[in-house]
């Protein structure tokens, strides 16, 4: 995704991200600016969600597992 912002020209390209999941991590990506490091764990809240649900949660959780395994 980076490298084809940068060759459609864009002055600038620089990531944000408001998790990370350091263990999760599968290819290095210079994050610019980051709100916090989280283990690898399901959360949801805030935007995310887990089938559909619990994306309007006011914060971000983790989702127990009994509700996915």
């Amino acid at each position: 995704l980076l490298r084809n912002l940068r060759s459609r020209g864009a002055a600038s390209v620089e990531v944000l991200t408001l998790l990370r999941k350091p263990d999760a991590m599968r290819t290095e990506v210079d994050v610019r600016y980051l709100g916090f490091d989280i283990p690898n764990d399901f959360v949801v809240g805030y935007g995310l969600d887990y089938a559909e649900k619990y994306r309007n949660l006011d914060c971000v959780a983790k989702l127990s597992a009994s509700v996915y395994e």
